[in-house]
């Protein structure tokens, strides 16, 4: 499987060459453009209650989409829902959390299953992450810039602002007491420690969310 990675790190896609007898898995809607040879086929990869958990706990997709390249060679171009940038991680054996709505595709032989964040999250980002285990390709995305950091002993970083990480890292979610957290909020952060790659999105998604708030059509009720 080849693959490419255009228009980074601002508008990202991922344009995938299965050839046959290879495939590829992707998150549901991820799908932009194909071959007419490539086959699909739509599971809840692990049967129901995997796809339960990915939906209720980390909001992903209930269905996730098999593209699979028959008697010939299949182009497949996927997009996220969010401008940003995509990351291609090798995985080994080696188990990455990923913060959720960040997985984009991955080669059949992740698998993806759902990990609890702790009761701090639910204030924030949420209670659950991804954790992806298994060999393969796996291809994340994130709103922004996507930046590695390769930890060695201890980071912090915004909660909103993780993308993926280690599984082996330590981290705990606490609040940061300032001034200007105890005048408008508590941020909420991530103290990293150990020895291990972190991946951090350089916009925060809520913070766009704040922003675009106020502008958001508001229907007027009449007066009677």
């Amino acid at each position: 499987m080849d693959y490419t990675i255009e228009a980074q790190p601002t508008y990202a896609y991922l344009e995938l060459t299965l050839n046959p007898g290879e495939s590829v898995v992707t998150e549901a809607g991820a799908m932009a453009w194909m071959s007419p040879g490539l086959q699909i086929q739509t599971s809840t990869r692990g049967g129901i209650l995997a796809g339960l958990s990915r939906t209720a706990l980390t909001g992903e997709s209930f269905f996730q989409n098999t593209y699979e390249a028959i008697n010939e060679p299949g182009t497949l171009g996927l997009t996220p829902p969010q401008p940003g940038d995509i990351v291609a991680h090798q995985m080994t054996g080696k188990e990455l959390l990923l913060e959720k709505g960040a997985y984009l595709a991955s080669h059949p032989g992740v698998q993806l299953s759902s990990n609890f964040q702790g009761l701090s999250g639910l204030f924030n980002e949420g209670m659950f992450v991804l954790r992806a285990t298994g060999d393969g390709l796996l291809f994340f995305n994130a709103y922004g810039g996507i930046e590695r950091i390769d930890i060695d002993g201890e980071y912090i970083v915004d909660n909103g602002m993780a993308v993926a990480w280690d599984a082996y890292l330590s981290y705990s979610i606490t609040r940061a007491r300032s001034l200007g957290s105890f005048l408008f909020s508590d941020q909420l952060i991530m103290r990293f420690s150990g020895r291990g790659s972190l991946w951090v999105q350089s916009r925060r998604p809520r913070s766009l969310a704040s922003w675009a708030h106020p502008f958001r059509p508001v229907q007027r009720r009449e007066r009677r």
